[in-house]
């Protein structure tokens, strides 16, 4: 994560100074490093290239990133810092005032879910056997 930090660092320092090389040379500061005349279009084309290429790998480990996220199925609570002070509940980790359908996370969400598919299905095999109890019963 430093590493990305350090990155992002040198990008914003990148288009500082791509920006300042875009400008009249006539508006630099006399004690301006920039160079001048051709060399400035020179640095300007370096300067530009350099970003970009920080620009695509900071994208890359970005997206890396978010890929290993998904792919170990890391609830995004585990990815938010609890607050100050913040001690877990002894029957478990949940949002505070977890009857409250806003206040729920991901995973309670999923659980409610998951559990009226359940209900669901149980209620839609019920109905089924008593149909087919009732046509052997219409037909004996």
């Amino acid at each position: 994560m430093l590493m990305l930090q350090q990155d992002i660092g040198r990008l914003l320092s990148l288009a500082s100074s791509s920006i300042a090389l875009l400008s009249l040379p006539q508006t630099d500061d006399s004690d301006s490093t920039l160079s001048k005349g051709e060399e400035r279009s020179e640095q300007f084309v370096l300067e530009a290239s350099e970003y970009f290429e920080r620009l695509d790998a900071i994208q890359m480990a970005i997206r890396s990133s978010l890929a290993h996220i998904r792919q170990a199925r890391i609830a995004p609570s585990a990815l938010d810092a609890p607050p100050p002070g913040f001690v877990p509940p002894a029957q478990g980790v949940g949002l505070p005032g977890g009857s409250d359908p806003k206040m729920r996370g991901l995973q309670e969400e999923r659980v409610e879910r998951d559990a009226w598919r359940g209900v669901l299905d149980a209620l839609t095999r019920l109905r089924d056997a008593q149909t087919r109890e009732d046509d052997v019963e219409m037909q004996g």
